[in-house]
């Protein structure tokens, strides 16, 4: 499975975003500190974030990030897909003409991660924002 530390990284910023909304915007330095990530790798995520409208930004001795939509309405596929990533297990293109490993049929497990793709993306489609602070 391909995801990589954008995505998860996103995530977790969105979620520490989700779970601190009630004192306001939050600074990327506070998330950066609080998740351990990269203050200039979560300038790029957010970036992605705000042209996708999922977080809204304000400037100012308060300002920050807050989220543009309510965290019940955000899918984690929205995030995901934000940051310009894909969720793949298949190491060839679902439709493409030419088979995995550039042969011209699909290899023998090909169903297999298929239909792993499909569960893990279905279920990236299933959980929201809101259900990740539920958990803390």
């Amino acid at each position: 499975m391909k995801l990589t530390n954008k995505g998860r990284y996103a995530v977790m910023a969105m979620a520490d975003l989700a779970s601190n909304e009630s004192k306001g915007p939050t600074s990327l330095t506070e998330i950066s500190i609080r998740q351990n990530i990269s203050l200039a790798y979560l300038e790029q995520i957010f970036i992605k974030l705000k042209n996708n409208k999922l977080v809204k930004s304000s400037r100012g001795a308060n300002g920050g990030y807050v989220l543009e939509k309510s965290a019940s309405e955000i899918k984690l596929s929205n995030i995901i897909h934000a940051v310009d990533e894909e969720v793949r297990t298949l190491n060839c293109k679902k439709n493409s003409k030419r088979g995995c490993n550039n042969k011209s049929s699909k290899c023998i497990t090909h169903n297999l991660w298929d239909k792993l793709d499909q569960h893990i993306n279905g279920f990236f489609e299933k959980v929201k924002l809101q259900d990740l602070t539920r958990n803390n």
